[in-house]
């Protein structure tokens, strides 16, 4: 894959080169629920009078599967191909009839090769990847009720791959069938813009009528928000009541859209999973960039709609030499840059996120939680696994350089029971970032919790370890659906059946509180109050704040 991928991403935010998660959709896959199954014979139900709902563009017919009614690839935008690209999303055209939404939508954009390449991450690590296009605006929608009455509250999820790769349904673990099944919430996932053509940042060499270009993919996450304030109650859910979740890039585009201010409405809880950030790209930045992009192309200012012409494969391959060519003449120590959200002062804040006290996101509770290990460096590397303290520092110097040794050495201070791979891995996975967007958000009234996964699997010799990723399925009660993940069964399942509970009563009341894990305080700058994950779960004050005091300032 090209550069600025979810690897760059993971630097970006202070989490390294992580083992990346997936695995196709098994549909013969025990599946885990809440509640017993029926003995009925058939589990899917599909035809002319079966799953059809309203939506404010037009009916659509899904289908019904374990007493779950399913919509996927429903249109929330048009085409943002042609004259549409670099804009603002534009709704979808009304059609007659009764749409039938019963297949993924495109994925976005974004550089295919090779994805299935190596053998390892093809078996643990798969994608779930359909089309590619710019037709790419589309959601998936599982339900127990269509226009019931009822008002479960929704769940948006935002799927991670940096800003650049990934899709809806990239994983088993995204799968909403089971949180639907417990008949307490409607969970909605989502397809938008990436990468170049979702943040290149057009204004500077285009004027008024590319203002937005930086932002439109986080636009879109709006758009998406604004279907489901207008369209979800069609679905059995509660508009007033919306959490956004996502992991990795898509834990960042949470607290981004949290902090922008047409979530106000929208937008009620946040849940970020192994990823999160504090401000957008400087705009100075991004524009130049975006003149880097006009003249890679070999077109002046007043040839830019050429741009929206151009195959979106070669537009990509385009933005991604411009992007070199920045790094190369454009150094910023600390600072891969790249395309992702700007922070233009108008649909992004400037400054730090969470600053106001204020501001409308104030209102909004959040959920943090990362894994312990989400660099998972010794998966297929016993030798490493098996090393020493010399190859520990020496793993670590590509992350902290001249700091390398003295991060080790403060890490295998504060965790003396682990051996040398694990302290590397604790080291390079390190909650800098976390408790740093947790440590701004409890200024705000709202309440931020705190969570850190450290659940290992019993697979590759016991050399996955709690790996980024590998929490998804456990909070959305897919642990037996992700078995490449989880090797599946009641031990994984036990720990699932805690953290879906708790994600349920975060996103009805904002308090994670719920029957199963310890009681969980709040988080605080001063206390860092923490919920440890794992097969016996307990609540720790800060459990590694004396070895981040070594790593370099972020």
């Amino acid at each position: 894959m090209k550069k600025n991928n979810r690897r760059d991403f993971l630097q970006k935010i202070g989490l390294g080169t992580a083992g990346l998660a997936a695995v196709p959709f098994a549909s013969n896959a025990k599946v885990q629920t809440s509640h017993s199954e029926s003995e009925e014979d058939q589990i899917l139900h599909i035809g002319d009078e079966i799953a059809i709902a309203n939506t404010g563009f037009g009916k659509i017919r899904g289908y019904q599967l374990n007493g779950v009614y399913t919509f996927l690839g429903v249109p929330y935008g048009a085409n943002t191909a042609g004259k549409n690209r670099f804009m603002p999303p534009q709704k979808p055209e009304k059609w007659d009839g009764i749409k039938d939404c019963l297949w993924w939508g495109n994925t976005a954009p974004q550089i295919m090769d090779n994805r299935y390449a190596n053998v390892h991450y093809s078996f643990a690590d798969h994608w779930n990847y359909d089309d590619v296009s710019e037709d790419c605006l589309k959601l998936n929608v599982w339900t127990k009720g269509i226009a019931d009455g009822k008002k479960r509250p929704v769940l948006v999820w935002l799927h991670g791959g940096g800003f650049t790769n990934g899709n809806g349904i990239e994983q088993d673990g995204y799968h909403g069938e089971n949180l639907a099944k417990t008949d307490e919430i409607v969970f909605v996932s989502i397809n938008h813009r990436l990468g170049p053509l979702g943040f290149t940042d057009l204004s500077g060499v285009g004027g008024d009528a590319f203002s937005a270009s930086g932002n439109v993919s986080q636009l879109d996450i709006i758009a998406s928000l604004h279907w489901v304030r207008d369209n979800i109650s069609n679905f059995g859910g509660d508009p007033t009541n919306v959490t956004i979740m996502g992991q990795s890039g898509g834990g960042a585009k949470v607290t981004c859209t949290m902090a922008m201010p047409a979530s106000k409405g929208l937008v009620h809880k946040g849940v970020a999973l192994s990823g999160s950030m504090l401000r957008a790209n400087d705009q100075d930045y991004s524009r130049k960039l975006g003149q880097y992009v006009l003249e890679e192309a070999g077109l002046n200012p007043g040839e830019i709609h050429k741009l929206q012409e151009i195959p979106w494969r070669t537009y990509i391959d385009i933005a991604n030499k411009a992007l070199d060519r920045m790094r190369k003449e454009n150094p910023q120590p600390g600072f891969r840059g790249g395309f992702g959200p700007v922070a233009d002062g108008i649909h992004v804040p400037k400054g730090q996120f969470f600053s106001d006290p204020n501001s409308h996101e104030a209102e909004m509770p959040l959920m943090i939680c990362t894994t312990f290990h989400e660099w998972g460096a010794t998966r297929t590397n016993p030798a490493l696994e098996a090393g020493g303290p010399e190859q520990a520092i020496e793993g670590l110097k590509s992350r902290f350089g001249e700091n390398a040794e003295k991060v080790y050495q403060a890490y295998a201070a504060n965790f003396p029971d682990k051996k040398p791979a694990e302290i590397m891995t604790l080291a390079a996975s390190n909650r800098q970032n976390a408790v740093a967007c947790g440590n701004a958000k409890s200024s705000q009234k709202a309440p931020v919790y705190m969570a850190w996964f450290g659940w290992e699997p019993n697979l590759y010799n016991g050399r996955m370890r709690a790996f980024h990723c590998i929490d998804i399925c456990f909070w959305f009660a897919n642990t037996d659906r992700m078995y490449t993940h989880t090797g599946g069964g009641k031990r994984p399942r036990l720990l699932s059946e805690k953290m879906t509970a708790s994600l349920l009563a975060f996103m009805k009341t904002g308090n994670p509180n719920a029957q199963g894990l310890p009681s969980w305080p709040k988080f605080t700058a001063a206390n860092g109050e923490t919920m440890i994950l794992n097969d016996t779960c307990e609540v720790k004050n800060d459990p590694d704040r004396a070895a981040r005091k070594a790593l370099p300032v972020a």
